[in-house]
């Protein structure tokens, strides 16, 4: 079927192109019943506005670029979401796409949504190479960063502002937490070397455990991801090796769900042999059968504050200061946490 046009609706209501032009923009310069006739006209007809054509004039197209490393990861789906429904309340839409964590693909998407005209874009959680590779293209569009916005070991400068959850604190909230519960034998489960994010939560982590003279227990997550398979890897090398243990830290709620089944195949009983903590409070966590207490990213407030971030580049692209935000993680307690006994402390 032929696509209808403004001109043929302005034939079909005997007005010209610019009367049906201002009906759709809602200009000044005609009658209310005029509008309504020619908008009531388009609505019988199907007509829909090229959308393409109207930013090449306004140069704007309400429409945001959003790349995520994998939409399958609850954390990073958790993120998209509440960046749509907050960026839809400011009358914007977002394309999404997945990296996969992969320096060329991201670097190709980005080309790839800026070629669709989007007004800004939003990077998830990048890894250093993939930083680097944007770093090139963000002069072509406003960027903000959620996570960190700094490239370790070189001289690229990726100038893009950035909101991230203040990681140390939530390596450090967590552990004091399980040394308040009496804990002393505190494992950290997860640690991916090369990742600033990992590296701030387990140095909060160290420095709460030194800070009260307690020996550290690492275990690393040498995969590219933090996954449920990586944290039962995890979980039955530390379950099978004997070594004292009455709590476990794990590096994320992915990597916890892992431990909670090792646990489980080992016969270690959540929380009385092993009192198990997560990082992300993703959706997973608050099942009945899971109740995972865990830290919380706080992911509202990390998507609203990205998207406020970018709005504010939008309407200022001349601005040369890039921003940073950090927000403060929160504890959240449910059943897989425990005080120890008297004579186990």
């Amino acid at each position: 079927m032929k696509s209808i046009t403004i001109k043929d609706i302005a034939k079909i209501a005997g007005v010209s192109y610019a009367t049906v032009s201002r009906a759709l923009s809602n200009s000044p310069g005609i009658s209310e019943d005029t509008r309504e006739r020619v908008l009531e006209i388009c609505r019988e007809q199907g007509y829909r506005p090229n959308i393409l054509a109207r930013s090449l004039i306004s140069n704007k197209t309400n429409v945001l670029g959003l790349i995520v490393p994998d939409i399958s990861n609850p954390f990073y789906a958790e993120v998209a979401f509440h960046i749509e429904i907050y960026a839809r309340s400011l009358g914007y839409n977002v394309m999404l796409c997945n990296s996969l964590s992969k320096p060329e693909q991201t670097a190709a998407l980005f080309e790839f949504l800026v070629g669709h005209q989007v007004d800004g874009m939003i990077l998830v959680s990048p890894h250093d190479d993939e930083r680097a590779q944007v770093a090139r293209q963000l002069h072509l569009v406003p960027t903000v960063i959620i996570g960190d916005s700094e490239i370790a070991d070189s001289t690229v400068v990726c100038e893009a502002s950035s909101i991230r959850l203040d990681n140390f604190a939530g390596g450090q909230l967590g552990t004091e937490y399980l040394l308040g519960l009496g804990h002393r034998e505190i494992f950290y489960l997860g640690y991916r070397p090369g990742s600033m994010t990992h590296t701030r939560r387990v140095s909060g982590y160290k420095a709460a455990m030194k800070a009260v003279g307690l020996k550290r227990h690492v275990m690393d997550n040498h995969s590219d991801v933090s996954s449920s398979e990586a944290g039962y890897r995890l979980g039955l090398e530390l379950f099978r090796s004997g070594q004292p243990c009455t709590a476990v830290f794990a590096a994320t709620d992915a990597v916890a769900l892992g431990i909670l089944n090792a646990a489980d195949e080992c016969g270690v009983s959540i929380p009385d042999d092993v009192s198990l903590l997560g990082f992300d409070n993703i959706s997973y966590a608050g099942l009945s059968r899971i109740n995972l207490t865990t830290i919380d990213q706080r992911k509202p407030r990390l998507a609203a504050g990205a998207i406020d971030l970018l709005t504010d580049a939008i309407a200022h692209p001349d601005r040369e200061e890039d921003v940073r935000r950090i927000i403060r993680p929160a504890l959240v307690e449910r059943s897989t946490c425990k005080p120890l006994a008297a004579e186990q402390s």
